[in-house]
């Protein structure tokens, strides 16, 4: 048994326990093309709940405020002299670095083989609601954030961890806090080993070996190498902490995200006679019975899961990264974050699926998914896209890499305090994931994943309920403030 054997047999008993506890499903007694029952993990009904409830309960911030988020985005409303350790942008592309990795492109891949090009259109949709989700808790993570370490009075720890012990502390809910925050602490370790972690390392191994003689290359059967070179990159910025991390984030998200779009802007030119067909199938796909109701639930679940598994809406985990965000308005930076939802899933995974579909790429793949059909969607377009698209899947892993390495060490922290050994043991076992993850399945990569980012979604999701009304007095305070300071400009 080689090593990569060796690791993919514990890893997928690993995975088992995991799906098992957090995807509980409901049988809805409906079967889908194939003939399989259709169930509903429950988790998934919990986010999307929460998403739809958000967005009518604050009255369509994601759309009444749209245009705002996009300034405060882009620092066009500074706070020079406000707390904080970076910038609003720089929470925003290092929150986008974390969000912005390979489910962009391996996932969107898997959403259309699984539920077809209707699936795109789902995971749009539940990009836009989930835009709300992300303005509640990165307010609450920006307003509960603390300056707990007197050793580094500068450094902020903040996001649900906080928000939730904090907040919920005068609410007559004895012990709930805590509870709720020890837990999401603990998801959130996972969740930066699994899929902040092992599964970025993994897809962009599998497209680094595709493009380097697949099966009969060089790379075959060494993932635990390519491991290796991506722990050392990832070890090199995580030592500097946020700013380092923040600073790396600001430059490599403009730019992979730039290259990427532009490759797909390049392949839908080539094709624009097939665009308006390509946008028709998605369309009506999405809403389409030809397959019997099984078909469209199948549709729409694969959209939501691959949706919520890439803008981690109602998950918190960006909440951390905008805790950190230099203002003194709360409700301020939550209106920015919401622009990390719209870029991650409206933009960037709208575009993988219209390259898959404009090509009819996965009509044609036979036992194809992931990242690979999406280089092959690439390839149909121009010859050496694939190249292109190696580097930009690189450049996706390794931003996720160090910002999913930053979400656990502070939620390592927040449970057993800013310890200097604990959190250099930290760095050294999660570069040790990434070599794990380069050399595992994909199968029980994506499964480990997604069970461990979605369960952050169960304690943070009460927490949000449970404080929202103080966001929305909050959100009617700021906006009453822009409405007067407009009025007196003007």
């Amino acid at each position: 048994m080689n090593i990569d054997s060796g690791i993919n047999e514990a890893f997928s008993k690993l995975a088992d326990v995991a799906e098992t506890i957090v995807f509980y499903t409901i049988n809805t007694g409906i079967e889908n093309a194939a003939g399989d029952p259709i169930k509903i993990p429950l988790i998934l009904l919990w986010l999307a709940a929460a998403s739809l409830f958000f967005t009518f309960y604050f009255g369509f911030i994601n759309i009444r405020c749209f245009k705002h988020s996009v300034e405060v985005a882009l620092n066009k409303h500074p706070e020079p002299d406000a707390d904080g350790q970076i910038s609003s942008f720089q929470a925003l592309t290092t929150s986008l670095s974390g969000t912005v990795g390979l489910g962009n492109i391996a996932g969107v891949a898997v959403a259309i083989t699984v539920g077809g090009p209707g699936a795109a259109l789902w995971m749009a949709i539940m990009g836009l609601f989930s835009m709300s989700t992300k303005f509640i808790e990165v307010t609450l993570g920006v307003k509960y954030r603390h300056h707990h370490d007197p050793a580094h009075p500068k450094e902020i720890s903040g996001g649900p961890m906080y928000y939730m012990r904090d907040g919920l502390a005068n609410r007559n809910i004895p012990y709930l806090g805590p509870i709720l925050a020890a837990l999401f602490a603990v998801a959130c370790i996972g969740g930066s080993i699994g899929g902040g972690n092992m599964f970025q390392a993994n897809q962009a191994f599998s497209q680094v070996m595709a493009v380097t003689g697949g099966e009969t290359g060089l790379l075959a059967g060494k993932g635990w190498l390519f491991g290796l070179v991506m722990a050392g990159l990832v070890g090199v910025v995580i030592i500097g902490g946020i700013k380092s991390i923040a600073s790396a984030a600001s430059k490599i998200v403009p730019l992979m995200a730039g290259l990427y779009l532009l490759a797909g802007i390049v392949i839908i030119g080539m094709n624009i006679a097939n665009l308006p067909h390509a946008l028709g199938v998605i369309v009506s796909e999405a809403f389409s019975f030809q397959a019997g109701l099984g078909g469209f639930i199948g549709a729409l679940l694969a959209g939501v899961q691959r949706a919520t598994f890439s803008n981690e809406a109602g998950l918190g985990s960006s909440a951390i990264i905008h805790a950190a965000a230099q203002t003194n308005i709360p409700a301020k930076q939550g209106i920015a974050g919401m622009m990390g939802s719209f870029v991650d899933t409206v933009i960037i995974c709208m575009m993988t699926a219209l390259i898959i579909v404009i090509s009819g790429a996965y009509e044609t793949a036979d036992g194809v998914s992931g990242v690979e059909l999406t280089s092959a969607a690439m390839a149909d377009a121009v010859s050496w896209f694939p190249y292109l698209l190696t580097f930009c899947v690189v450049l996706f892993a390794y931003s996720t890499l160090i910002t999913w390495y930053y979400y656990g060490e502070k939620a390592l922290t927040f449970l057993v305090g800013e310890k200097d050994i604990i959190i250099l043991a930290f760095k050294l076992i999660f570069c040790l994931f990434v070599v794990i993850g380069a050399a595992a399945q994909l199968e029980n990569v994506i499964r480990f994943s997604d069970a461990m980012i979605l369960s952050l979604g169960i304690p943070n999701i009460i927490g949000l309920y449970l404080m929202a009304p103080e966001v929305k007095r909050d959100l009617k305070n700021y906006l009453q403030t822009l409405k007067e300071n407009k009025e007196s400009k003007g």
